[in-house]
């Protein structure tokens, strides 16, 4: 089965370098050209305004999820394609993993250290089958990298889990290496995936 829609976890900071802004907008406008959807978190500032705003200057789908209280904030981007508020951020992550293909992590923080977990979690859980990686031309995720190793050297993760995590400097790479690791099938995110209130924007 092909890619449809791929979840992009993303800063919603746009970090001190421009290339990561740079790397987002190039990231949505990547998957447009290919026909691969975007999930993302919403957001209309840092890197998440950058991927759905270069996907969307491609003519892409772009489908973001975000909490109420976020868009009471006047943060949700006004332009995407689809905008599905839901109530909880845990609601946020099984929305964005139950309409998605595949996830992949750019720069940001905690936000996109948890969601990447969290979703490294479910598959070593055995609920999902989807691949998950890292667009990491600068090395920014280095650091966290070797803590994996570390943790497969001291004996808290299993060398075949800590391999699940693809990492690639280019999107070309990135979605090679996920269409050789797709399944037949995937699984559902835990807990029931509520679709959320869906609003449509031109």
């Amino acid at each position: 089965m092909a890619i449809r829609r791929l979840c992009v976890f993303c800063g919603a900071s746009p970090g001190r370098d421009p290339s990561y802004a740079e790397l987002a907008r190039a990231t949505g406008a990547g998957l447009a050209r290919r026909g691969i959807g975007v999930v993302y978190g919403g957001g209309r500032v840092g890197l998440m305004g950058a991927l759905a705003d270069g996907a969307l200057g491609a003519s892409g789908e772009v489908i973001g999820v975000i909490p109420r209280s976020l868009v009471d904030r006047e943060l949700a981007h006004p332009g995407v394609t689809q905008l599905r508020v839901v109530e909880t951020l845990h609601e946020r992550k099984a929305v964005m993993a139950s309409l998605a293909d595949g996830f992949v992590a750019l720069p940001g923080g905690l936000g996109t250290l948890d969601e990447l977990a969290e979703t490294l979690s479910w598959g070593q859980l055995g609920l999902h089958a989807k691949p998950t990686g890292l667009l990491d031309p600068t090395g920014y995720f280095a650091p966290l990298l070797a803590f994996l190793d570390r943790a497969v050297e001291e004996g808290f993760l299993a060398a075949a889990e800590r391999s699940r995590l693809v990492v690639a400097r280019e999107l070309d790479a990135l979605l090679g290496a996920f269409e050789g690791r797709r399944s037949s099938g995937t699984s559902a995110a835990p807990g029931r995936a509520a679709a959320g209130r869906r609003r449509t924007t031109g």
